[in-house]
């Protein structure tokens, strides 16, 4: 029988690579799983605000904590999905599509996934002009007219993204200003190519084999608007269906954690855009993956007296 894990990670974005770093230099037996390396690091741009690096992108993000994964010489079981974690007596039972580990305490870093609008049009166009990821898919829209709905960070980042790419781009923002950072809003002064439209709410999408456009309200009034793509950019919610009947979570399905990432179920920790520190930020998730890290390792110490 395999001996249990100190600890399982569960999830390959910077919180998880963080604490997995921590684990690896403090020599414990622990396990990394994730369906995919880097998380939200795969479809970030530009990253300006993580200490020590003037600029990068979220890829050569993750090229460099790859380095230092193979640096610290562990492995991620990549492309394992998590089904489920419950508690088992005293430990942890983490079952996956590839089988079940046993450990005495679990770091949940599982990020979170696009919103969604859910108006008509939006699941049946997917992948044939509704997008998630301009990062992703915007090369498919090279001088094309595009419709980026959102009016925060990730939909102005895709609108600087975009810029050179698109030959039109329409960002329909549902609030009456953008809630950006400032420096965001800015760059759009500069962009002949870009046309806001702000206090409009899509309430569909339309085409036949491919989006051909989309139809929003405002002022009452509908409007439909000619587009090849549209890219929806209006947040993230949090991936927590593997631990939803076993952790505490917020209104907004958040873990809830404390300030040493602890969640209501002792021996299990989360980090990262999971937890209901609410703040989509590299630099948060990376500190709290430390914190759980270490606070695992004590709490290991504490049961293992």
């Amino acid at each position: 029988m395999q001996k249990p894990y100190e600890t399982i990670i569960i999830g390959a974005g910077i919180a998880g690579i963080t604490a997995g770093i921590y684990a690896a230099r403090k020599k414990m037996n622990f396990l990394v799983i994730a369906e995919e390396f880097g998380g939200q690091m795969n479809i970030s741009g530009e990253v300006l605000n993580y200490p020590g690096i003037i600029t990068t992108t979220g890829g050569e993000l993750r090229s460099i904590l790859k380095k230092q994964v193979e640096f610290n010489g562990f492995s991620i079981n990549e492309g394992e999905k998590v089904e489920q974690v419950k508690k088992s007596g005293k430990m942890f039972a983490v079952k996956t599509d590839k089988g079940s580990y046993s450990t005495y305490t679990v770091i949940v870093a599982t990020g979170s996934s696009p919103k969604k609008l859910n108006v008509p049009g939006e699941a049946e166009f997917a992948n044939k002009g509704v997008h998630y990821c301009a990062i992703c898919d915007g090369p498919l829209y090279t001088q094309k007219k595009v419709a980026i709905i959102g009016g925060g960070n990730s939909a102005l980042e895709s609108v600087d993204f975009m810029k050179d790419i698109a030959q039109k781009i329409f960002v329909i923002n549902i609030e009456e200003q953008f809630t950006a950072f400032q420096y965001l809003v800015d760059r759009l002064a500069g962009m002949k190519n870009v046309e806001v439209i702000n206090k409009a709410e899509t309430i569909g999408i339309t085409g036949e084999k491919f989006v051909s456009g989309i139809t929003y309200l405002k002022n009452k009034q509908e409007n439909n608007l000619a587009v090849d793509g549209v890219f929806i950019e209006i947040g993230r919610t949090p991936n927590v269906e593997i631990v939803k009947d076993l952790l505490e979570l917020n209104k907004h399905q958040h873990i809830i954690v404390d300030c040493q990432t602890q969640t209501s179920v002792p021996g299990v920790f989360a980090a990262g855009d999971v937890a209901n520190v609410h703040e989509y930020q590299y630099i948060i998730s990376a500190g709290q993956g430390c914190i759980a890290l270490i606070k695992a390792a004590k709490y290991l110490a504490r049961i293992q007296k």
